[in-house]
């Protein structure tokens, strides 16, 4: 067992009857936890100079902050419509019923910058696929796709074909 999985909880039938949530909330509650969690994620990226540091909403803000500290990079947020003052562009994605938008600001990204997309979770791809076209639209070039962990039953990773999509867990 991976020494942070212990501090993963399962949560039966949430957000909705047959789900099975992976909660991260008790690794962020433990100190040490915090700090395996972070160098493993450290561990994942191989030797490049990353630019920027890209998290999504709202649970790949704890450690894509954290991963931009230690990596002297900036860090980029990608919000739901309306959260971000400034200009931004936006991607639609699909979902298993409808469809979400995500948004990052115009300037977040400069021409040729390398950037570490990172995120809690790969579940379906969705939400990675679309932050890494929003990247790319802006001229960034996506080094690594890095979660904490990946549920693989999902397939998530088919929609992240071609990309370098590394992962603490998976499930």
């Amino acid at each position: 067992m991976n020494k942070i999985e212990q501090y993963i909880r399962d949560i039966n039938n949430f957000p909705k009857e047959g789900i099975l949530f992976k909660d991260i909330a008790p690794l962020l509650q433990n100190p040490q936890g915090m700090k395996d969690c972070l160098n493993e994620l450290l561990g994942l990226i191989d030797d490049v100079k990353i630019d920027k540091v890209v998290g999504m909403e709202s649970r790949g803000f704890f450690f894509g902050t954290l991963l931009a500290q230690k990596l002297n990079a900036g860090f980029v947020p990608v919000r739901k419509p309306g959260k971000l003052p400034y200009k931004t562009i936006e991607e639609s994605y699909s979902l298993e019923y409808g469809t979400d938008t995500l948004e990052m600001h115009i300037d977040a990204i400069s021409e040729g910058d390398n950037v570490l997309i990172h995120d809690d979770v790969l579940a379906t791809g969705g939400t990675a696929s679309a932050v890494c076209k929003l990247v790319e639209r802006l001229g960034g070039n996506i080094i690594q796709c890095n979660f904490i962990m990946q549920l693989n039953f999902l397939n998530g990773i088919e929609k992240l074909n071609g990309y370098n999509v590394k992962s603490v867990l998976e499930y």
